[in-house]
């Protein structure tokens, strides 16, 4: 929990997950549109692909709308400069906030994204904030289902997504 004397507290956002694929196959999920684009969001959105734009470096963008599926009206963009970034390990960003409920604009909000290898799989290990506690359970939902879609879209035999692959991609 962060907070200051003059404002509301805020929260962050913790979550560990498992995934049974490589650590790279994971980067890749956060780092090229085709895939992000067939995960990311919680289960009532999807992510255009024409909506994404990755420069996975120190000084790069992490960029997506993720649109409501049953209202297209309803929609979140998503804009972060990555502050750093270690290829198949590591990716930290930070988003300005404006108009997010509970929260000062202006704030500095920031997600870290950590792939340990663990066994034959990866150990996720996010932390996001600050934010408001209002937001703080949307996101933890949202996350916690964009990462069944993910686990489900790692399971699939690479010969089956949809999603391009390298050669010598362990799935």
């Amino acid at each position: 929990m962060t907070e200051t004397p003059d404002s509301p507290k805020t929260y962050d956002v913790t979550i560990s997950r498992y995934f049974d694929a490589p650590p790279e196959l994971v980067y890749k999920a956060f780092t090229d549109p085709q895939h992000l684009s067939q995960w990311f969001g919680p289960l009532m959105f999807h992510v255009p692909l024409d909506s994404i734009s990755i420069n996975p470096q120190i000084g790069g963008h992490w960029r997506m709308t993720m649109v409501g599926k049953d209202n297209p009206e309803w929609n979140s963009p998503v804009d972060s400069t990555f502050s750093e970034v270690i290829e198949n390990r590591l990716l930290v960003g930070y988003e300005i906030s404006k108009g997010f409920p509970g929260l000062e604009d202006g704030t500095r909000m920031t997600l870290s994204i950590e792939l340990i290898p663990e066994g034959e799989g990866t150990r996720l290990e996010l932390n996001q904030g600050p934010m408001a506690e209002e937001m703080r359970e949307n996101a933890t939902v949202g996350w916690s289902q964009a990462f069944y879609k993910l686990d489900a879209l790692l399971a699939t035999p690479a010969h089956l997504r949809t999603m391009p692959t390298d050669e010598g991609d362990a799935s």
